[in-house]
C-alpha cells in the first residue's frame, strides 16, 4: 500500500498536541488511562514512547519501541541504523515531515511501513512526534509509536 502524502496531509499545530495524540491512540478502550500508564503496560500494547535530541541525533525508546523494531535492548539505537528498517516510501515521507516539523515547531502524524527483525517481517507503524522548543528553536522530537499492523492485514 503505497503511501504518498504531501509534506502538510499529516502536519498539526502544537496546541493541538493533545487531542493529535488522543487520535493516534482511537484503538486503545481508555485512551485518558494511557498518559498515565508505565512502558511496560504501554508496550503490552504495543505502543511505546520516544524522543531525538536533535543536537546530538540521539535517539532514546520505550521497550515498546524496540519490540515494535525487533531491536535488542542492549543494542545502541544509532538513527542512521534505524532509517534502514524503513521502506523507502515510507522514510521519504517520514523525513520531510521531520523536517517541517523541525522547522515550523509542527507536529505530525504519520503510518509508516517496515521490514524489521531477521527475516524483514513488514510490519506497520503508527508514528505520532511533536517538537519539544526552548523559545523559537526545536531542540528535540518526541513521541509515541504504536505497532498498527493487524490494521493493514
Amino acid at each position: 500500500m503505497p503511501i504518498e502524502p504531501l509534506a502538510l496531509n499529516h502536519s498539526w499545530p502544537l496546541f493541538e498536541q493533545g487531542l493529535r495524540f488522543d487520535l493516534g491512540l482511537a484503538s486503545i478502550a481508555d485512551m485518558g488511562a494511557v498518559a498515565g500508564w508505565d512502558d511496560d503496560r504501554l508496550a503490552e500494547h504495543g505502543i511505546g514512547r520516544w524522543s531525538c535530541d536533535l543536537d546530538h541525533d540521539e535517539l532514546a525508546w520505550s521497550r515498546g519501541v524496540r519490540e515494535i523494531f525487533d531491536w535488542q535492548p542492549d543494542r545502541p539505537t544509532v538513527r542512521d541504523d534505524v532509517l534502514g528498517l524503513y521502506r523507502e516510501d515510507s522514510r521519504a515521507a517520514m523525513e520531510r515531515l521531520r523536517a517541517y516539523a523541525i522547522r515550523h515547531r509542527r507536529g505530525f502524524t504519520l503510518d509508516v511501513a517496515l521490514r524489521v527483525g531477521a527475516t524483514r517481517e513488514n510490519r506497520w507503524m503508527r508514528l505520532m512526534a511533536a517538537p519539544v522548543c526552548r523559545g523559537a528553536r526545536t531542540i528535540a522530537l518526541q513521541g509515541l509509536k504504536i505497532d498498527i499492523t493487524a490494521d493493514y492485514r
